[in-house]
């Protein structure tokens, strides 16, 4: 997924808000690039996203998660579980967007806590510590969200931080936060959200929104290479066509 990303192709991916191995083998088997397991908003614990990851590396795609804050230990909790990269809700300034990075990457790139025998380790049976410590590094891959009002000013800034593969902007948070919540296409919000996608493009870095079918279209054209939509938006189209033709 981070080398896709990295050679100009959008990666596609579904998120889950609640613990199910089962639905993210089928997200693999139905063709997605990667999963977004979502501890910020569903009810996933360090377990589930164990038993997840797990389902992904099986079938072969990507398994990102969301923690649950910006902060070193959520970061660290659902790194140490295996999964791939993290995106991460609610980064306001070039300090929070350090201190992110420096929780996914091990020194001398970052602070990540060095355990022997974790998950990503092949729980300390793979090799040599040295070894998994440089793929780890190399291999994992860091997301950011802009989704505040208060970011806004300091994009330029967060947009100069090493390490970060996507910049994503959450529009339900930002529309909320410049008071128009629920409504990304009030025009303050949606001309915030151009801007933002524009200095991420000039910046050279990889933008990432949320879309549904309506909006895949536009998402592209914007150039987000990481996108993903919400499983009960899959469920909810495929159940309205059934049910349409069913009851038509």
């Amino acid at each position: 997924m981070k080398e896709k990303i990295a050679r100009g192709q959008p990666a596609f991916g579904a998120s889950i808000m609640f613990p199910s191995p089962q639905i993210v083998e089928m997200i693999g088997h139905a063709g997605f690039d990667w999963v977004l397991l979502d501890c910020e908003h569903g009810s996933i614990g360090p377990a589930d996203i164990e038993l997840m990851t797990m389902a992904a590396d099986a079938v072969g795609i990507t398994a990102i998660a969301r923690p649950k804050s910006n902060s070193s230990s959520d970061i660290q909790a659902v790194m140490d579980r295996g999964v791939k990269g993290v995106q991460v809700p609610h980064i306001r300034s070039k300090a929070e967007a350090e201190r992110a990075v420096a929780s996914v990457k091990f020194g001398p790139e970052g602070a990540r806590g060095l355990a022997a025998g974790t998950r990503p380790d092949r729980w300390g049976l793979g090799g040599k510590m040295a070894d998994f410590v440089e793929s780890a590094n190399a291999q994992s891959l860091v997301c950011l969200q802009i989704e505040d009002a208060e970011a806004l000013p300091h994009v330029d800034d967060i947009l100069t931080v090493p390490g970060v593969d996507v910049f994503f902007i959450g529009p339900s948070d930002l529309s909320q936060s410049m008071g128009h919540p629920g409504n990304p296409k009030a025009p303050p919000v949606a001309a915030a959200i151009d801007e933002t996608l524009a200095k991420i493009r000039t910046a050279g870095k990889a933008p990432g929104m949320p879309a549904t079918t309506d909006a895949l279209d536009a998402v592209r054209e914007a150039g987000c290479l990481y996108i993903y939509t919400h499983l009960p938006k899959l469920l909810g189209a495929g159940t309205k066509d059934y049910l349409a033709k069913a009851h038509g």
